[in-house]
């Protein structure tokens, strides 16, 4: 029979009570041994009228307190027991159930308590649960494309105009996620305020190595936000940052971070406004960095001093091998002082200085240091004012030296001449995985003429002429082959003026085989003569004149050589 809780607990009450009637019996027991008889009790056991414990074996006797119940305390005690054993007995089974029912809520209350605790919101590695969230925070509507593509490593997220209150969520959400490699926000007018919220996302996600906030009108604030975030962050290793509309007031943000920041592989600073007063600052923060490999700052207004400046850092670096400074104006000083980097640089293997107003002159200083480097690779100079003889000197310098590792040249837009021509012409030769990329060939600016079919030429003339095949060759001559002179003393004969080169072409046509004798009897199918008549079936040419003189007649009709 199960008993309910109440029971249990005034059974536990009453427990001491029934143990000092246990010590009253056994008392009693004593009490009759003491008389005579056999006692039950262990010899080891000290009598009930002394204390149970011992203190190295010497007995204690019991308080006088402890002996002062009388027999009728012990007998109303056991009688009480014994009451409410009979109550408990009596208990109707509909009491049972309703003491199980409440044991049972208990229990359930206590279940409950234990589900609360482990019903904690799982964790969402993708952050779309604190996205919605934060999206009704700042009163902006979630966007769908990046629900739907936050579990991928690769982010594109282009021309979806956030501006810089939408940002804000989404840099909130990929705290904590742990998907996407790849963010790309490009063109999204972040402003000042989205880069801020982007830079604090980045402190603290770990898993985002290339971030693309290019042409986001970022201005100072974004370039102070950014600084501070590269300082601190050690995962990024690509970081394109162009058209940001960042000047000079901002390149002691970028050359803290070139400094500081050893993780960065890649940058791209390119169509900005750095000009004066930038180019010493971040050509000291090139030379100082250690773990850049590509650099992109063209379309920008290093001149001059800067530029040198620029190239001086270049020269310091030894860890940078990409370089693009296209889109400058480093002229002829800042080519130089490029040359002279090159001299001691033997990292770099790959320069682009395009379109940076670099003439002849800055052109050959540059050709005259570049005999010394042994590890550029590719080098690109189009658009340079430097025409076919600055290329010339480029191409001069790197025949003379031997140990270059140049493998691509790009001229492009600059037109050469047939002396560059002859000299990539030697030095394919010697260095034949050598390309080179040109604007052009002078030639290809001369104005030309198509050449006419000559064949087409003589039938027109014999028809304009209603001449016939034996006027110019009699029956005699009608053999396999004619010698070239042959066939141009018959042209000549029959009154046909041709230039030289014509002629030639003409021979060419019909010696194919390049036997030194035209055949005959290919010339007269060429011709087409259908019967004895002049017949140019479809082969008129409309419009097309030829100076071709009137032969003589000299008498009866002729065939016309078609």
């Amino acid at each position: 029979m199960v008993l309910s809780k109440r029971f249990s607990k005034d059974i536990g009450s009453m427990l001491p009570s029934v143990e000092e009637a246990k010590d009253a019996e056994e008392e009693e027991e004593g009490a009759r041994s003491s008389v005579g008889g056999i006692s039950s009790r262990p010899p080891s056991r000290p009598l009930p009228s002394l204390s149970r414990g011992s203190v190295d074996n010497k007995i204690v006797q019991r308080s006088a307190s402890a002996r002062s119940r009388n027999k009728g305390d012990i007998d109303n005690d056991i009688m009480e027991v014994s009451e409410s054993k009979e109550e408990a007995v009596e208990e109707t089974p509909e009491q049972c159930c309703e003491d199980l029912a409440g044991s049972k809520e208990s229990e359930e209350d206590c279940d409950t308590d234990l589900e609360i605790e482990e019903a904690k919101e799982a964790y969402d590695p993708s952050g779309k649960a604190r996205y919605l969230s934060a999206c009704q925070v700042f009163g902006v509507v979630p966007v769908s494309y990046f629900l739907r593509h936050m579990g991928d490593s690769n982010l594109v997220m282009r021309h979806h105009g956030l501006g810089a209150q939408a940002a804000k969520p989404i840099a909130l959400s990929l705290v904590t996620n742990t998907s996407i490699v790849s963010l790309n926000l490009s063109d999204n007018w972040l402003e000042g305020d989205g880069a801020a919220a982007i830079a604090e996302m980045l402190k603290e996600n770990c898993y985002i190595s290339e971030l693309h906030l290019c042409d986001n009108r970022l201005g100072l604030k974004g370039a102070k936000a950014l600084s501070t975030m590269l300082v601190e962050n050690v995962t990024l290793q690509k970081v394109y940052l162009s058209g940001n509309e960042f000047d000079d007031r901002a390149a002691p943000c970028f050359s803290d971070a070139l400094m500081n920041n050893q993780k960065v592989e890649c940058m791209d600073l390119s169509h900005n406004k750095f000009g004066d007063g930038s180019g010493e600052i971040l050509g000291a923060a090139i030379a100082e960095n250690t773990g850049m490999l590509e650099m992109n700052l063209s379309w920008n207004q290093f001149r001059g001093k800067e530029a040198v400046a620029i190239a001086k850092g270049l020269g310091a670096n030894i860890f940078l091998k990409v370089l693009d400074l296209s889109y400058n104006g480093f002229g002829n000083d800042g080519a130089s002082a490029l040359g002279e980097a090159l001299k001691i640089n033997n990292v770099l293997e790959e320069l682009n200085i395009s379109n940076n107003r670099i003439s002849l002159q800055g052109a050959v200083r540059f050709a005259l240091c570049l005999k010394e480097n042994k590890t550029l690779k590719v080098l690109k100079m189009a658009r340079n004012p430097m025409q076919s003889e600055g290329c010339f000197a480029i191409l001069k310098s790197i025949q003379a030296n031997s140990e270059s590792a140049i493998e691509s040249l790009d001229f492009s837009d600059i037109v050469v001449n047939k002396q560059f021509d002859d000299l990539h012409a030697v030095v394919k030769t010697t260095v034949p995985n050598l390309t080179v990329k040109l604007g052009g060939n002078s030639d290809m600016f001369k104005r030309t003429f198509p050449k006419a079919d000559q064949i087409q030429k003589v039938r027109k003339y014999a028809k304009e002429n209603n001449l016939q095949l034996s006027e110019l060759f009699s029956q005699t001559d009608e053999q396999i082959q004619i010698t070239y002179e042959d066939f141009k003393q018959k042209l000549t004969v029959g009154g046909i003026r041709m230039p030289e080169e014509e002629i030639q072409q003409l021979i060419d046509f019909l010696d194919k085989d390049k036997t030194g004798f035209v055949d005959f009897s290919a010339a007269v199918q060429s011709i087409d003569v259908p019967g004895s008549s002049a017949s140019l079936r479809g082969l008129q040419m409309e419009g097309l004149r030829f100076p071709l003189t009137s032969a003589r007649r000299r008498g009866g009709n002729r065939r016309a050589v078609m």
